[in-house]
């Protein structure tokens, strides 16, 4: 594998936990009728700091602070999987000073797993625009006899005991990903929950596991340091941080695709000139070339989709995982 060129360094990502609200300018008067953001804005983050939803919510919310004058407050709420956080957003008012950074998790595989959730991830929000996506990466125990896809699927055929899997807990996405590579490969496996994926790295790396999956960002340096080995990308396309690495789609399982989106969604009912507005200050962060730089170097890829376009990928990836839950027999404990 070639050398990666890009530096992975996360503290450049993170930020303070709230920023100090600007002062609006002169020079910054906007037309008469609604301004949105009038006033500080909350960024309710339903996971803890340092994850992934934590560092692109910092970075989007910082960089509207800078356009708007207004100051995004970023508010932690984590816990059970991001419902505690996402129900908060879902019962607030619909004004637009109180949004939720989603993600897969909270909108598309905690229903598939969760029969009882306490919010629907259409009816009970308002899609703004996705904004970011970060691939999974699949690594494996360098001492296991596969270079390749293919030669992995092969192998844990004819092994079932030994494919053991990790993952960030029953129901991730990193769960119901190998769930889903299980049912196109017609393999099965021994899945071993975590609280979270660098423990289920530490395994791999030990050789207690035989597999997991991570974000290319928080695997680079072992994979550097040859202590796991990289055999799978689970985006469509391959990555330009990790270019020698196939994606799984090319390497036999067609349409095969596992990653984690970022998205910011509203209470259902936004009012539709707040809607237009943050929507329009959240793809303007998205595409400001210095952002897009600090994603590319977190393995990631700024998107600044309509909410329209959204709401359609969204409902994709709801049945998606609902149908993989299902088939694979996946249910919350």
């Amino acid at each position: 594998m070639k050398a990666m060129p890009v530096a992975f360094v996360f503290a450049a990502a993170a930020v303070v936990l709230a920023v100090p609200i600007m002062a609006v300018s002169p020079a910054q008067a906007r037309p008469a009728g609604l301004v949105y953001p009038a006033k500080p804005v909350r960024l309710i983050i339903p996971f803890p700091a340092g994850g992934g939803a934590d560092i692109f919510a910092r970075l989007i919310g910082r960089r509207i602070q800078e356009n708007t004058g207004q100051a995004v407050l970023a508010d932690n709420r984590a816990g059970a999987s991001g419902i505690i956080g996402s129900e908060l957003v879902a019962r607030s008012a619909p004004d637009g000073y109180t949004i939720l950074m989603g993600t897969t998790g909270t909108h598309a595989t905690n229903p598939a797993i969760y029969p009882k959730l306490p919010y629907h991830p259409l009816k009970d929000f308002t899609p703004v625009s996705l904004l970011a996506e970060a691939p999974f990466v699949l690594l494996v125990n360098p001492q296991l006899p596969v270079k390749n896809v293919e030669d992995f699927i092969a192998w844990a055929k004819a092994r079932p005991k030994q494919y053991t899997f990790g993952s960030s807990g029953i129901g991730s996405s990193a769960h119901l990903g190998y769930e889903l590579f299980n049912l196109m490969a017609g393999i099965k496996g021994v899945h071993v929950p975590y609280k979270g994926l660098p423990p289920a790295m530490t395994d791999t790396i030990a050789g207690e596991l035989a597999t997991t999956w991570n974000s290319i960002s928080a695997s680079a340096a072992a994979i550097r340091a040859q202590q796991v080995r990289a055999i799978g990308i689970g985006s469509l396309k391959r990555s330009e941080l990790l270019p020698d690495i196939p994606t799984i789609a090319e390497s036999g399982l067609p349409g095969y695709e596992l990653g984690s989106w970022y998205a910011f969604f509203g209470p259902a009912g936004l009012q539709p000139m707040v809607l237009k507005q943050l929507h329009a200050h959240s793809v303007k962060a998205v595409n400001d070339p210095q952002m897009r730089q600090q994603f590319a170097a977190l393995g990631a890829e700024g998107v600044g989709s309509t909410p329209e376009a959204f709401r359609a990928i969204l409902e994709k990836d709801i049945l998606k995982w609902a149908r993989v839950a299902r088939e694979a027999g996946v249910k919350a404990e």
